[in-house]
C-alpha cells in the first residue's frame, strides 16, 4: 500500500510539473510525458501479445510512437494551416508505411527468419505467412495503444492547429490548459470513485469472466461521480472572469460537460475492460512493473486509450472545427 501510494504521488507530481511548464513554459513537455506513456505502454503490450503467442516486432511498436509524435506535431505547427483530418490521416498513412516495413524486414532477412520460425516451433508457417502475421500483429500496437493514445497531445495543442481552430486562437493556452485537465480528471475520477464504491458497497461482479474485482455498483459510482466532479471544476473555473468568458465564446456551457463526462466515463470503463481482457487472454496480472504498486504503464493509463480520441472530436464537434 505504501509502495502504491507513493507511486501515484510520483504520477500527479509529474502531471502537475506539465500542467506548470505547459503553462508557462511550452506545450511540448506534457507530450514529453504523452510519449513517454505511449512508448512504455506500446511495449509493455508487445511482451503481452508475445505471452499470447502473436509474434510481432518490440522495436517497431516501441519506437513508432516516437515518429508519430513528431509527424503529428509538424502538422500541428505547420505553416500551411493543414487540418485536423489531414494530420489523422497523414499519421493512418504512416501507420500503413510501418506496417509495410515491418512486413518486408523479416523477408530481406530470410535466414534469420527461418531460425527464428524454428526456434518457436512453427515450422508448419512459411516465412511470408510469419512476416504477415508479424506484422499485422505490430500494426495493431501502432493502433492500440499508440495511435489512440496520442491524441492527448492534439488536445494539449488545441489552441496551436490554427488551419482548423482559428475561431479560438488567442485564448494564451487556457483553453488547451482546461480541456487536458478535463481529459486527464474524467478517467481519473471514474477509476478512483469505481474502486472506493465498489469495495463499499459490493453486490454482483460487472464482468466476472474479465475483470472479476471490478462490480457493478463500482461502475456507476464512478459514472456518477465523473459526471458530479467534472461539473464541480467546470463552475470553480467558470467562477473565474475570464475563464467563464472563454467558455462563452467558445461554446462551453454545463450540459455540454454532463454529456461528454457521462460518455467519457463509459468509454473508461470499457477501455479498463479491454485491457483486463488482453491480460487475461495472456495469462499476466499486470501489463508490466514500470509503476511500482500498480503494475504496468498500460494499466495505469489504459482508460485513456479509447477516451483520448473521443474527447478530441468531442471537443472539436462542439467548437465545429471539423
Amino acid at each position: 500500500m505504501k509502495t502504491r501510494l507513493l507511486t501515484s504521488l510520483g504520477i500527479v507530481f509529474v502531471l502537475a510539473l506539465g500542467f506548470i511548464l505547459k503553462i508557462f513554459v511550452s506545450n511540448y513537455f506534457f507530450d514529453a510525458i504523452i510519449l513517454a506513456i505511449a512508448c512504455v505502454s506500446s511495449f509493455e503490450l508487445s511482451k503481452m501479445f508475445t505471452k499470447m503467442g502473436r509474434n510481432n516486432d518490440k522495436i517497431m511498436a516501441t519506437a513508432f510512437p516516437i515518429v508519430a509524435m513528431v509527424i503529428m506535431l509538424i502538422c500541428v505547427n505547420g505553416d500551411q494551416n493543414l487540418g485536423v483530418l489531414f494530420t489523422i490521416g497523414i499519421t493512418a498513412m504512416f501507420i500503413v508505411l510501418c506496417f509495410g516495413v515491418t512486413f518486408v524486414i523479416p523477408l530481406l532477412t530470410y535466414k534469420t527468419t527461418l531460425n527464428e520460425i524454428k526456434t518457436k516451433n512453427l515450422d508448419n508457417q512459411s516465412v511470408m505467412k510469419y512476416s504477415l502475421n508479424k506484422a499485422l500483429n505490430t500494426a495493431i500496437i501502432f493502433v492500440y495503444p499508440a495511435f489512440l493514445i496520442l491524441f492527448l497531445s492534439l488536445i494539449n495543442h488545441f489552441e496551436d492547429m490554427t488551419g482548423s481552430f482559428a475561431g479560438i486562437v488567442g485564448q494564451n493556452g487556457w483553453l488547451s490548459f482546461y480541456l487536458m485537465l478535463f481529459a486527464l480528471l474524467i478517467p481519473i475520477f471514474t477509476d478512483t470513485f469505481a474502486y472506493i464504491v465498489g469495495n463499499i458497497f459490493g453486490g454482483k461482479k460487472l464482468a466476472p469472466k474479465v475483470s472479476p474485482n471490478k462490480t457493478i455498483s463500482g461502475a456507476v459510482g464512478g459514472f456518477a461521480f465523473a459526471i458530479l466532479l467534472s461539473v464541480v471544476v467546470y463552475f470553480i473555473f467558470n467562477a473565474i472572469p475570464s475563464m467563464a468568458l472563454m467558455f462563452s465564446s467558445v461554446g462551453i456551457n454545463v450540459w455540454k460537460v454532463i454529456i461528454i463526462s457521462a460518455i467519457g466515463s463509459i468509454i473508461c470503463q470499457l477501455g479498463d475492460l479491454f485491457e483486463s481482457y488482453l491480460k487475461r487472454r495472456a495469462g499476466v496480472k499486470d501489463s508490466g512493473s514500470f509503476l511500482p504498486g500498480h503494475g504496468g504503464m498500460l494499466d495505469r493509463f489504459d482508460s485513456y486509450v479509447f477516451v483520448a480520441p473521443f474527447l478530441f472530436m468531442a471537443f472539436s464537434i462542439i467548437f465545429a472545427l471539423i
